[in-house]
């Protein structure tokens, strides 16, 4: 299908509100390759996006060549995002894909600055620059060109097995800069996966991707997240997702609680309504004034998953809390290395890494929480409905 043909023209009405009049709009696009999903073309006036720390300071650099994502995870955090763009963050999020066509000459230009200092560069941190669109229009190779010949340190997040065209890209940039890739794997239920996130390649093309990656001779992480309470937290869906994960290879392993902003509760509280209804009341309990799970959650989940690791023989990553990048391993956890990459390519990672804002509220990738003190009290609705842990192997710590 060639999609020359397939252009709306502005007077259709779900064009893209507010970029019919902008100066950098090229074109809306739908094909039948892509059924219910239009794509929004765009010239992009910058591709390096500076993600600043609450100490006014810059944490990181990020690239995202798409704005909303096919992969259409309910959980995602990145759906308020498109409400920017006066779009909703649900269908819209899903449907409505904002493709920046030039982000590669763009970055170039970028990257050829005197004053572009190097800083390791993160892909996928917000919207999946691997998602099914990545497939007609091929923006990453161009990107991951750009960075390597620049020699600029990059990472990408990602759970599309699209990555795997790019692999011989990618071995050839690991000569130039440092560069480190992360598969996102949640969930390892194939119907549940399949409900989540419905976009997604299914679980066991993932893992096969993170097996390509590293038979290509390159690390690759799993980012275990978010782990669902009550649903994915249980010792069988543990064990699975750890051991397939060391099966394929993995590095590391990443993980953390779900955590639901405010723009995104809606959302996943239909879906959950609709799958999971006796879970809607303990959610609510867990998250009604709360973004990230309670404290004592947390502890809890730790004090399940690590074990499971050690099993298995996988280090604890950690991520940088501005952009999402990978980090160093955890102490408690035997490491494959002493750092990653872009920790040794950006002196300046250590600081970031461990800044944490003054009021106290853990950063949005942090993902230590064995790191929580014994002393903190959980942090709870205004119902002041205590979270005790419990032994047992169904999963989540019940609410009394």
């Amino acid at each position: 299908m060639r999609w020359d043909g397939q252009a709306i023209t502005a007077e259709r009405s779900d064009m893209l509100s507010g970029l019919e009049s902008n100066s950098g709009f090229v074109r809306s696009v739908t094909t039948p390759e892509f059924a219910g999903v239009t794509f929004h073309e765009v010239l992009a006036k910058s591709a390096l996006n500076k993600v600043g720390g609450a100490d006014g300071g810059t944490w990181g650099m990020t690239i995202n060549p798409y704005r909303g994502c096919s992969h259409a995870c309910v959980y995602c955090f990145a759906r308020p995002t498109h409400t920017y763009l006066e779009f909703d963050g649900g269908a819209d999020f899903d449907q409505q894909i904002v493709v920046k066509t030039n982000v590669a000459d763009v970055l170039t230009r970028e990257l050829a600055k005197p004053s572009w200092d190097r800083h390791p560069v993160a892909l996928g941190t917000n919207t999946d620059p691997y998602q099914r669109a990545e497939g007609r229009y091929r923006l990453m190779p161009g990107i991951i060109q750009a960075l390597a010949e620049s020699g600029t340190p990059f990472s990408i997040l990602t759970k599309g097995s699209l990555l795997r065209r790019d692999i011989p890209l990618l071995v050839e940039a690991a000569k130039s800069v440092p560069v480190d890739i992360a598969m996102s794997i949640a969930v390892y239920d194939d119907d549940l996966q399949q409900s989540v996130e419905p976009g997604t390649p299914t679980t066991s093309a993932r893992l096969a991707t993170v097996r390509a990656v590293r038979d290509a001779g390159l690390d690759c992480s799993v980012f275990l997240m978010p782990v669902l309470p009550y649903i994915t937290d249980t010792r069988a869906h543990l064990q699975d997702a750890v051991g397939r994960a060391a099966a394929s290879g993995a590095t590391s392993l990443m993980y953390s609680a779900l955590h639901l902003k405010p723009g995104i509760k809606p959302w996943w509280y239909e879906w959950l309504g609709r799958t999971h209804p006796d879970l809607v009341g303990r959610y609510r309990a867990m998250y009604l004034d709360n973004t990230y799970a309670p404290k004592d959650y947390r502890r809890w989940l730790a004090e399940r998953v690590r074990p499971i690791l050690r099993e298995h023989g996988l280090s604890l990553g950690q991520v940088d809390p501005a952009t999402g990048s990978m980090g160093f391993s955890d102490d408690a956890v035997p490491r494959t290395s002493d750092q990653s990459p872009l920790k040794r390519a950006d002196p300046g990672y250590a600081q970031r890494a461990e800044y944490r804002p003054t009021n106290g509220r853990q950063p949005a990738q942090a993902v230590a929480p064995s790191s929580l003190s014994p002393s903190l009290s959980p942090s709870l609705s205004p119902t002041s409905t205590p979270v005790r842990p419990t032994s047992s192997g169904t999963g989540g710590p019940r609410l009394f």
